[in-house]
């Protein structure tokens, strides 16, 4: 038998230690009650590089999808769609839920938001444009083997009691449609949305009560729109059955009074806090990270950094 060098015997001794330390970080992931995911557009627009990130480098089995190569989702070519389901089996991974734009539009015939893109054309038919966004989303739902689509609560207005009613019942009819499809809407508390806070969030699926529409709970989004006690105060409101995924990052109110993101080890919310609660009230969906901060070196470094403090969270409360 030929003698085995030093140089050879050491390679594959490093190469056996990095498998079984990728090894043990894919077992600690399973264990954990959660999908711990990222968004990943939030790492790069280079889809094969955010996937191997967050597989290699994070340890991750879920990612939640919004955009790739500089496009919507929703404008991706057939053979695009083919080679993202190329890449997410390449690095063995799985998609948590289609982060969709539905309803990220103004309600029609209310005034105009300013929360909403000032140069935006006027639209036609914004609720059957709306419809069209839908389809579209359940069937990129049904390509990336998912059963959830997130929506928004349209454009926030500044007084939104003439339209409540109407606005919860197009929430209904959207969240029918996606039960007929065996698919979940899940509806993100956006800070610049009608829905923004956690006591919001309480009330629209008190007056919702469709099976099929569940809550991405973003206690961030919450303390954006000035809710500061989104948790533990605001959480404690939530029916907790109803919440299905839930988003990842960090905000602080500086000295001038300003709320601005920050990396999530650093902010107002109790993130070890709110894992544990999620873990006890029996959570077993997504922990998606949606960096947002931009204080890195790079959208990369960012989310790096934002994990590294996610993570840390995640190991505190004891859920991975």
């Amino acid at each position: 038998m030929d003698r085995i060098s030093r140089r050879g015997f050491l390679a594959g001794g490093v190469a056996i230690g990095v498998a079984a330390g990728m090894e043990r970080s894919a077992f600690a992931y399973k264990a954990s009650p959660f999908r711990v995911a990222v968004i990943t557009d939030e790492i790069s627009q280079d889809f094969d590089h955010a996937c191997s990130v967050a597989a290699k480098d994070f340890g991750m089995q879920w990612v939640e999808l919004r955009g790739m190569w500089k496009k919507s989702l929703q404008s991706l070519s057939d053979a695009e769609i083919a080679e993202a389901q190329k890449i997410l089996a390449r690095y063995n991974l799985r998609v948590t839920d289609i982060a969709s734009p539905l309803f990220k539009v103004d309600w029609p015939g209310a005034p105009k938001s300013e929360h909403g893109p000032k140069n935006a054309p006027v639209a036609g038919d914004v609720l059957k444009e709306q419809d069209a966004v839908l389809e579209k989303s359940i069937a990129l739902a049904k390509q990336f083997k998912t059963d959830k689509v997130r929506c928004f609560d349209f454009w926030r207005i500044e007084n939104v009691a003439p339209y409540r009613e109407a606005i919860d019942h197009k929430l209904a009819e959207a969240a029918a449609v996606c039960g007929k499809q065996g698919v979940t809407l899940v509806l993100e508390n956006e800070f610049a949305c009608n829905t923004a806070t956690g006591r919001e969030a309480a009330r629209t699926l008190g007056a919702v009560k469709s099976p099929h529409l569940a809550l991405n709970w973003d206690p961030g989004n919450a303390v954006m729109r000035g809710e500061f006690d989104a948790y533990p105060a605001a959480w404690n409101l939530l029916p907790k059955n109803r919440v299905h995924h839930c988003h990842v990052k960090n905000a602080v109110k500086g000295a001038d009074g300003k709320v601005v993101w920050s990396p999530v080890g650093t902010g107002i919310i109790d993130w070890t806090g709110q894992f544990r609660d999620l873990a006890k009230a029996g959570y077993r969906d997504a922990v998606s990270l949606e960096t947002h901060w931009h204080g890195g070196s790079s959208p990369e470094d960012s989310t790096r950094q934002s994990w590294a403090g996610m993570k840390k969270a995640l190991e505190d409360s004891g859920n991975l």
